[in-house]
Order: structure tokens, then sequence, then C-alpha cells
């Protein structure tokens, strides 16, 4: 696990599986339709029951950059944003920005609903392609950004799969907290 202090917050990267998070929020790679798929997003629509399904339908979807937010059904976490990363091709259709616009909408989510804890899963990087290395780059540098003027959220953990992602965000967040 590392941590470090991004002003009056916490921001901790750890091993693990999002399902099983304590933090008032988890956010789901989902896609654009909000229907469930595989990966993180099939985990946690198994974990938390139909009741999120039931709200994604109502919602209708979601466009990529953008996130939608509902309840967390029978996971520990009461809240569940479904975030919408882009599909990588290049690094030139504008993958950077809705990536970094993803991350955005999770957490004006967290701040419009006082959520003072999310954990993240690195959106984007599993069936969708994107490289970890420029992934874990946007997502820390947005998550940093965002925390130096929103105090009111207290902690923002990233949940990585596997030792592989980690250590690509554990060598992005040291390169971006020594400046």
């Amino acid at each position: 696990m590392m941590e470090v202090r991004i002003h009056k917050s916490r921001l901790e990267l750890i091993e693990g599986d999002i399902t099983k998070q304590d933090t008032e929020a988890i956010v789901n790679a989902a896609n654009s339709r909000l229907a469930g798929g595989g990966g993180v997003d099939g985990a946690i629509h198994r974990a938390g029951g139909p009741q999120i399904m039931e709200e994604c339908r109502k919602i209708g979807g979601c466009p990529t950059g953008e996130a939608r937010i509902t309840t967390g059904g029978n996971l520990k976490a009461r809240y569940v944003i479904h975030a919408v990363g882009p599909v990588y091709r290049d690094g030139r259709h504008k993958e950077p920005e809705y990536l970094a616009s993803a991350y955005k909408y999770c957490l004006k989510h967290a701040s419009e609903y006082k959520i003072k804890s999310i954990a993240f899963p690195s959106i984007s990087t599993g069936a969708y392609g994107y490289p970890i290395e420029k992934a874990a780059d946007i997502a820390l540098s947005t998550v940093i950004d965002y925390l130096k003027s929103h105090p009111e959220i207290e902690l923002i953990r990233f949940i990585l799969f596997s030792a592989d992602t980690y250590r690509s965000y554990e060598r992005a967040l040291s390169l971006l907290t020594e400046k």
C-alpha cells in the first residue's frame, strides 16, 4: 500500500478487490449503455445485486467521458459511480481528455453528494485497452488537481487489480508527488 497526503486529503493505492471496499462510493468502469459487462463492471453488478442494474436502466446510458451515480445495492459502499472511459485507439482521438473527464465527473458527483471517501479502479485499462502508464498518470494527476481545491473529499483510494497495475500507479504517483 502507498499513501500520500494532498492538503487535507489522503490518496491511497491498494492492490485488491473494489467490490469489498468500505468507502462511501466506489467507481465502476462502465460501458456507455450502463448495461453491465465483464471485468470490474460485471464484478460490481454481481456483488451489488439487481438494484444497481434497475437504476442503470432508468438512467438509460452515459456518454464517454462522463459518469452517473446509483445506489450501492448490496455493497458496503452506499453509492456506485458509473464512469465511462474511452476505448483506446492511438491516443490521438481525445482519449486523454475523455479519460480525465470521466475521473472529473466522478469527483464532482462525490462533492455534490457530500461523499467523503471514494474508491476508483483503473478506468479504461482493461478491455478498453488504455496503456496503464498513460492512464495512471492521467488518473492520478486529475485526482490530485481536484483535491487541491476540494478538501471535502477526505479519502481517495485506487484499488488496482494486479501487481503490475499497482506498480504502474505507484511509479506515476511517486513522479507526481516529487514535483
